[in-house]
């Protein structure tokens, strides 16, 4: 076994575990070597572009907002978008946002929608907060050291 079938099989096995409704989940490190080895596989970031703007992207990554900007409201284009962005059902999704919260909403909608390879990347893009309240220190993307960009 490879270490990409490793890392899917261990991403599978967490799901059933925690009887999640889509294929499995992540940790940024590993979401990042199977953007680097499946060819097809993409990042979908559901932060909101004040988040993207602010605080910093991820490049390549396919951004659609779960909520929107100001207003908080869920986005009510976000189906339509991803499928009009992706419509090959069986392509690798990873889903991140800041905590790993809304792209566990996403991915769940995006297996609803009969994506049948979808992953939700935990600790997201900044992690949890510390004892002090801070993010970037405990876990996510950027904690990793994995590639990023500041607008």
């Amino acid at each position: 076994m490879n270490d990409i079938e490793k890392i899917l099989a261990e991403a599978r096995a967490a799901a059933t575990a925690k009887n999640l409704p889509y294929t499995g989940a992540v940790t940024p490190p590993q979401a990042y070597t199977v953007l680097q080895h499946v060819p097809n596989a993409r990042l979908v970031d559901v932060r909101t572009q004040a988040e993207w703007n602010w605080v910093g992207y991820i490049p390549g990554s396919l951004q659609i907002e779960w909520n929107t900007w100001p207003a908080g409201t869920r986005n009510p284009a976000f189906a339509e978008t991803l499928q009009r962005e992706v419509p090959d059902k069986s392509t690798p999704l990873l889903f991140i946002c800041r905590s790993g919260a809304r792209s566990h909403a996403a991915a769940a909608l995006a297996a609803e929608l009969g994506y049948t390879n979808v992953y939700n990347v935990l600790e997201g893009f900044e992690g949890d907060k510390n004892d002090a309240g801070q993010r970037n220190t405990v876990g996510g993307w950027r904690y990793h050291g994995l590639p990023w960009k500041q607008s």
